[in-house]
């Protein structure tokens, strides 16, 4: 009942779904362009119109009372980071610890226009051993493009590429240029 009504809200708002995505396994969804707080929104009423449990993940003071049942609901996962200072290790346990695990993050971590994504979620595909699934919410269009599983492979780069090649195609809220990948320059020691 609760997919009918959000696949009704999706379609009296005008938005509509090209590609599918099995709910088998586990995965992590990269969202993007991440340009306004409707992505945040588009994407909770995408998921429950798909049918599937695709979690979030949060820091863990969003998760204590009064509001943490509210954001369990939605589908968040509390990370404490006091705990794990690695964010990729605690997003992997989590992968470990639940063989139906989904995850769908932002590249960007911020809705502001970025010179640099963060790799993060890229790190947590290889360390868990999961497909990244490229999710584009395409205002121009209000089409959510679920994009085919992509496992990663020993070339960073080219996957980056790959991966940033397919949010080019895809307007956000607010258009903005999705930037080139750029691998992470290493300090030589003097």
């Amino acid at each position: 009942m609760f997919r009918k009504i959000n696949l009704w809200l999706l379609k009296i708002m005008g938005w509509q779904f090209e590609g599918n995505v099995s709910a088998d396994g586990q995965f992590i969804m990269v969202v993007g362009p991440h340009t306004s707080n409707w992505d945040f929104i588009i994407g909770i009423i995408a998921r429950s119109a798909l049918g599937m449990n695709i979690h979030f993940l949060g820091k863990h003071q969003l998760f204590i009372p009064p509001w943490g049942w509210f954001f369990k609901w939605l589908g968040g996962s509390p990370v404490d980071r006091r705990k794990n200072n690695n964010m990729v290790d605690a997003a992997v346990q989590l992968f470990e610890t639940n063989s139906h695990y989904k995850l769908a993050l932002a590249p960007e971590g911020t809705r502001s226009a970025v010179t640099r994504w963060k790799t993060g979620f890229y790190h947590i595909a290889v360390k868990a051993k999961v497909p990244i699934i490229t999710v584009g919410l395409d205002f121009a269009r209000k089409t959510i493009v679920l994009n085919t599983p992509m496992d990663t492979s020993d070339d960073m780069t080219t996957d980056m590429n790959a991966i940033m090649d397919f949010f080019r195609g895809i307007t956000g809220h607010h258009p903005k240029v999705v930037p080139a990948y750029e691998p992470a320059k290493i300090k030589k020691p003097n």
